[in-house]
């Protein structure tokens, strides 16, 4: 073993094991990498940390800013409510549905791409559906690492493979040639998943999934406005497709029992008790709208309309006063949307409700007391003015834009487009994605700044593990590693030798890339087919579904996009993928040669 090889085994070791222990944020883990290699001299300083140029993390980067502008028209929102009614009938019921869509998508187009583009898919269904983040994200990951096995374009680990075997003097992989494998492969991997999810994933909240104030629950009213939608359908729609809390129906001046069976009508007003984030859903609906008080509505398209919570301190002079007493749209030009009880007075009961506390007047009419918490919309130098002479204490600032539903269209074609790009490879990754990126901004679909507001450590992870994998090419570590299998091909015999090739590109591919990892083992399982005397192709394939099984770590790209928002450890991937792995490589090294013999 030369000097470079150690070097780059011990900065491989010392990456996982950072990784593994997370005392330091993992960005910071990452960045070790290339420091490493490039002060030791393994790689020269441009080589180090060439992966920051890489086409590859540039089109991640641009990926998700363009999710940004998906998520900023309401697209996101709108397939993330229709996959949400499968949460609903269970958190299971939520990850076969996307499971199943994802690993349909990623047989013909690239895992990362597939990946990024349901991740805020994902994420909208999870938060609708109330059902955990981190429950649902690992197996979305995993799905488009298992359709990528099915086709030749699943994934590009497959394209290196075939051009590697034609180059050996091996036939290509065809179109389909992989799929009586691979089809039993990912319905045995999504099962799997499935069966383990309640007891292996884990149950943690991402940022921004809860509320970082105390919760609140907010009463506020809902009307539904002229053409909507669910005019003329049930009230059912409302409480248990979209998931409200509807404590009552005002209609013609009437408070009614909320029966589910009953049909909506334009101008019905809907008494919803929601959390801020829930509340904060209705105002992207179009068909809904939350009812603020008697005042100026302010505008919702406007730059510096933002919303606050602000709590009625004591000595207000709105203690014991309604809003509508008060005059308090028309003294301040903010709009009232809803409002949370102080917890000495509990929420207000269905009786008070149907009693016709609201009546037709809405929250305005409900006297507040000290303690109460008030959603005000409105611009920013008029909420300031709330807060002076003591009327109301403004809490925080609620993140919450308005949706753009007429560049919808623009910025799912702008989307679909760069998908389109990069499964046809029409230009480089990182033109696609760059120029992608431009046309949303370009379009209005997405603010500049919040396309840029993405988890820049993505895009780090990555370009640091390119490093560590060009290190292990060039100095032939990995090929290093690999050799240490040659003495014992003859001991294991053809299906154990089949699986140690397997097992050795599932540990490679952790620090190197899937094709990486291919291409180093491939001419190593060419060589032992050779000395047993039998076929190359069977070793090959293994190889291949090897490469995509990199499901112990979180360093394959697919997972890596995952690991921020579903707020994940090192560990959760190693209790997850470890049995996963073991479970899917036996079922290779059974299923293998029944298709491809010796």
């Amino acid at each position: 073993m030369t000097l470079p090889i150690a070097i780059t085994l011990g900065v491989l070791v010392m990456a996982l094991v950072l990784f593994a222990i997370e005392r330091i944020p993992l960005e910071v883990s990452a960045l070790c990498i290339p420091a490493a290699l490039a002060v030791t001299g393994v790689l020269a300083p441009d080589r180090a940390f060439a992966g920051f140029a890489d086409s590859i993390v540039i089109f991640e980067f641009t990926l998700l800013a363009m999710t940004q502008g998906l998520a900023a028209t309401g697209v996101i929102q709108g397939a993330g409510q229709r996959l949400a009614a499968l949460g609903r009938r269970g958190e299971g019921a939520l990850q076969l549905g996307l499971m199943a869509l994802v690993t349909a998508v990623s047989s013909v187009v690239s895992n990362t791409v597939t990946v990024a583009a349901f991740l805020p898919v994902a994420i909208g269904a999870a938060d609708r559906a109330r059902v955990v983040r981190s429950k649902v994200l690992i197996p979305v990951a995993y799905a488009a690492m298992l359709g990528g096995t099915l086709t030749l374009v699943g994934t590009s680990t497959n394209l290196v493979v075939s051009s590697l075997m034609q180059r050996s003097g091996l036939a290509g992989l065809g179109f389909a040639e992989l799929t009586p494998v691979a089809a039993p492969f990912a319905l045995a991997g999504i099962a799997f998943v499935l069966l383990t999810a309640r007891f292996l994933l884990p149950r943690r909240e991402a940022e921004g999934e809860a509320d970082v104030l105390p919760a609140r629950e907010y009463l506020a009213e809902v009307v539904v406005v002229q053409s909507s939608p669910y005019a003329g359908r049930p009230l059912s729609e409302v409480t248990r497709g979209l998931g409200l809390r509807v404590l009552a129906l005002v209609r013609g001046g009437a408070t009614l029992e909320p029966d589910p069976a009953v049909p909506l009508s334009e101008g019905d007003a809907l008494v919803v008790e929601e959390d801020r984030l829930d509340l904060l859903r209705v105002l992207d609906l179009r068909g809904l709208e939350m009812r603020p008080d008697a005042g100026p509505r302010a505008p919702p398209a406007r730059e510096d309309v933002i919303l606050v919570e602000a709590s009625v301190p004591p000595g207000s002079s709105l203690v014991g006063r309604s809003l509508a007493d008060a005059f308090f749209a028309e003294h301040f030009g903010v709009d009232a949307l809803a409002l949370a009880r102080r917890p000495a007075i509990q929420r207000l009961t269905r009786a008070q409700l149907l009693g016709g506390l609201f009546g037709t007047s809405s929250l305005t009419t409900v006297p507040l007391a000290a303690g109460d918490v008030l959603l005000l919309r409105g611009a920013r130098d008029r909420l300031r003015g709330v807060s002076d002479g003591g009327t109301l204490a403004l809490l925080a600032n609620v993140e919450y834009r308005p949706i753009r539903h007429r560049k919808a269209l623009v910025a799912l074609a702008i989307f679909l487009a760069v998908l389109v790009g990069a499964a046809t490879r029409a230009l480089p990754y990182g033109v696609l994605g760059t120029v992608g990126m431009l046309a949303m901004i370009a379009t209005r679909c997405v603010d500049a700044r919040q396309a840029f507001k993405v988890d820049w450590r993505v895009a780090l992870l990555i370009a640091c593990m390119l490093a560590l994998g060009t290190a292990m090419e060039s100095t032939g570590a990995g090929r290093y590693v690999g050799s240490l299998l040659m003495p014992v091909a003859h001991v294991l015999g053809s299906r154990g030798m089949l699986l140690a090739l397997m097992v050795a590109t599932v540990a490679l591919s952790a620090p190197m890339s899937n094709q990486a990892a291919a291409a180093v083992l491939l001419p190593i399982a060419a060589g032992v087919a050779e000395q047993l005397g039998v076929s190359a192709r069977p070793f090959v394939i293994g190889v291949c579904f090897a490469a995509s099984c990199s499901f112990i770590t979180p360093l394959e790209p697919a997972c890596v996009l995952v690991y921020g928002p579903g707020r994940y450890r090192f560990t959760d991937f190693v209790k997850v993928g470890t049995p996963l792995t073991l479970l899917l490589l036996a079922m290779l090294t059974a299923l293998i040669p029944l298709r491809w013999s010796f």
